[in-house]
């Protein structure tokens, strides 16, 4: 849980914010996210922030299990409801994955918390998501690029505003990074399918008759 999100931070830098329910909330966050991505043949490794003991911090896990579900082509995924990545493990479930895959491009996912008028807001952007860095905790940064979900108010007793959060905001933010995600899975497919033909044909050009 990256508890507070700076006003700054979300200014600088090629960032984007979206409401979770405006109208083309999912085509926009696809948008983006698929105009991050690497050109390359890069694993990418989607990693879910947060655990399912705190209402609040659950907003990773959810969409975690949610994409492990929709069995996506292009990603990889960790951090789930059952297997949650958390402070605890953070650093053991990134070691793993840096020997696991090589030279992966990771996407960070985390709930925050921030403005009362951000509440809702999701972000995407280049760098890494911070979790703990809004109650001291050097934990290792998280990610190539971020998604965000602002889910609650910062600023007094996070806490006890993160176990306070409704839950029918968490799961109505975490359906639409997955169904935002799995749209960027499919273009993601195509656009690796025409570079490996497009490298077929220099490899093996047609003949000409």
């Amino acid at each position: 849980m990256n508890l507070k999100q700076n006003l700054f931070d979300v200014i600088k830098g090629d960032k984007t914010r979206i409401l979770y329910n405006q109208e083309d909330a999912e085509k926009d966050i696809s948008l983006k996210v698929t105009s991050l991505l690497p050109s390359n043949n890069q694993p990418i490794i989607i990693i879910c922030i947060g655990t399912d003991r705190s209402t609040g911090d659950s907003l990773g896990p959810l969409v975690g299990t949610k994409l492990t579900e929709k069995r996506l082509s292009q990603f990889h995924v960790y951090g789930t409801l059952d297997d949650p990545i958390h402070a605890v493990n953070l650093e053991e479930k990134m070691n793993w994955i840096k020997q696991t895959y090589q030279k992966p491009f990771i996407i960070g996912i985390d709930a925050c918390l921030g403005r009362l008028k951000s509440v809702g807001i999701i972000s995407i952007g280049d760098g890494p998501v911070k979790p703990g860095a809004g109650v001291n905790k050097a934990l290792t940064p998280v990610g190539d690029i971020h998604i965000t979900g602002i889910v609650n108010v910062s600023g007094f007793m996070e806490y006890f505003v993160l176990q306070n959060t409704r839950l029918s905001l968490v799961m109505k933010m975490a359906d639409t990074i997955v169904n935002s995600i799995c749209q960027v899975d499919l273009v993601h497919d195509r656009r690796r399918q025409i570079h490996l033909n497009d490298k077929k044909e220099t490899i093996h050009p047609k003949s000409s008759s």
